[in-house]
């Protein structure tokens, strides 16, 4: 895991490069979206507005039951306050929703503070095994890093930079996008492939590299690997502490995904492709209609499980977030080729900036949905035969989308057109003139 973070990380990093160059030229709502409408045209910037809708949205019905579930279980532990997971999935919902509504300045220091306090917890864990065991070099021998399951390995290691493009969704937001959303980029890629790196380094090296997968098969089922190496290491308040950041570091994930799969929402209904409702905002400039179809269709889907009653991290949680992962991995990888298509369709000399390092970022996230939809029942942890079905969805959106850019373009010019225009608006004076 640790040669896979950092890998994974190189090959973002050189997407970077090429995705920075394009959110110097546009500021949107849209994110990838509007990346691929900008490169590749309307019709397969179409197709990538769905596959935002389809991952985003899967990701937050899915963090909806993962927050409940583990609020759940961590205040019945610490607290003994035992309400069912479904309670706590509401108080979530309620919960974000007004933090979103308040605008993105207001969800960026909730989340600010919760990275900083789970960041915290986590290092002091990493530096306590690092004084008193020190960490193992093991971990980079080719016949350690390269073996076995390195191609799970850099799936996975994929999986925890989902989101990071959200420096663009929130550029229209931000007071000077050109200049803070290509620095933010490469600061979130950076700092979630160092500290990932960082933390899996310590947590192997504190039960040891050669028994590291024995050991956590054992705590595969109830999840508390890390856990049981912080009772060893810092002792059970400290312990305690870090399972009530969990749980805050679950609300703050389902806080940030909701966001995202807001503007996607946003986005495409201020361009009419969806309900024109959507896309109108709060004087703060949130998109709060949006915000509440969202939590609508996350809260309809948790509801589902709950009155089923399934479990709602084996089955909830699995289905979810494994085919969310996979439609935004899909999605990032038509953002890169979008931007490579842009900068050669405009003849840009700067050809490492805007070809070389995409062009390698591009193969890598190809092989990391390769490697997704071959392994697709295991990213998801389920062995259920309809989620191993799941990925069909994603062909079946894309044609779904392609048949409506072909009925926009007939039938509703106006608004075919207006995918491409919107890339041209200037959000900073809108949002001026809104407030």
């Amino acid at each position: 895991m640790v040669a896979a973070f950092v890998i994974a990380t190189a090959v973002l990093l050189l997407f970077a490069v090429g995705y920075g160059q394009m959110s110097r030229l546009l500021t949107n709502a849209g994110g990838f979206y509007a990346f691929v409408v900008k490169g590749l045209g309307p019709t397969l910037g179409l197709v990538a507005g769905f596959l935002a809708l389809l991952g985003y949205n899967c990701f937050v019905a899915g963090a909806v039951g993962t927050s409940g579930f583990f609020t759940a279980s961590v205040l019945g532990d610490v607290v003994g306050l035992r309400w069912n997971w479904g309670i706590w999935s509401a108080i979530s919902v309620v919960l974000v929703f007004l933090f979103s509504r308040r605008g993105i300045a207001v969800s960026a220091k909730v989340l600010g503070a919760s990275l900083i306090l789970e960041v915290s917890i986590l290092l002091v864990l990493d530096f306590s095994v690092l004084f008193r065991h020190g960490f193992s070099l093991s971990v980079f021998d080719p016949g350690v890093a390269f073996t076995g399951g390195i191609g799970l390995a850099l799936l996975f290691a994929a999986n925890a930079f989902i989101g990071f493009e959200a420096t663009a969704l929130f550029g229209e937001e931000a007071k000077n996008p050109l200049r803070t959303v290509p620095r933010a980029t490469y600061t979130a890629i950076g700092f979630i492939g160092a500290f990932a790196a960082f933390t899996s380094w310590a947590v192997i090296s504190a039960i040891g590299v050669e028994q590291a997968k024995d050991v956590a098969q054992a705590h595969l089922s109830t999840g508390d690997l890390v856990f049981s190496i912080s009772r060893e290491y810092l002792g059970d308040t400290l312990t305690k502490v870090m399972q009530l950041l969990l749980v805050v570091s679950l609300f703050a994930a389902l806080l940030a995904l909701h966001n995202s799969a807001t503007r996607y929402l946003y986005a495409l209904g201020r361009v009419g492709v969806l309900p024109a409702i959507l896309g109108r905002t709060r004087g703060n400039g949130a998109p709060q209609n949006a915000a509440i179809a969202q939590l609508s269709f996350a809260s309809v889907v948790a509801a589902i499980f709950w009155l089923a009653h399934l479990d709602p991290v084996a089955q909830l949680t699995a289905s979810m977030t494994g085919f969310g992962t996979l439609a935004v991995l899909a999605l990032q990888l038509l953002a890169a080729l979008a931007i490579i298509a842009h900068f050669r369709r405009a003849g840009d000399a700067r050809i490492v900036r805007t070809l070389v390092a995409p062009g390698i970022g591009a193969l890598g996230l190809a092989s990391i949905v390769a490697l997704a939809l071959a392994n697709f029942p295991t990213l998801a942890g389920s062995d259920d035969p309809v989620v191993a079905r799941l990925p069909w969805v994603l062909p079946a959106v894309a044609l779904a989308a392609l048949g409506y850019a072909f009925l926009l373009r007939k039938r509703r010019p106006t608004v075919y057109a207006a995918l491409r225009t919107d890339l041209e608006r200037n959000p900073t004076n809108e949002l001026e003139e809104t407030a």
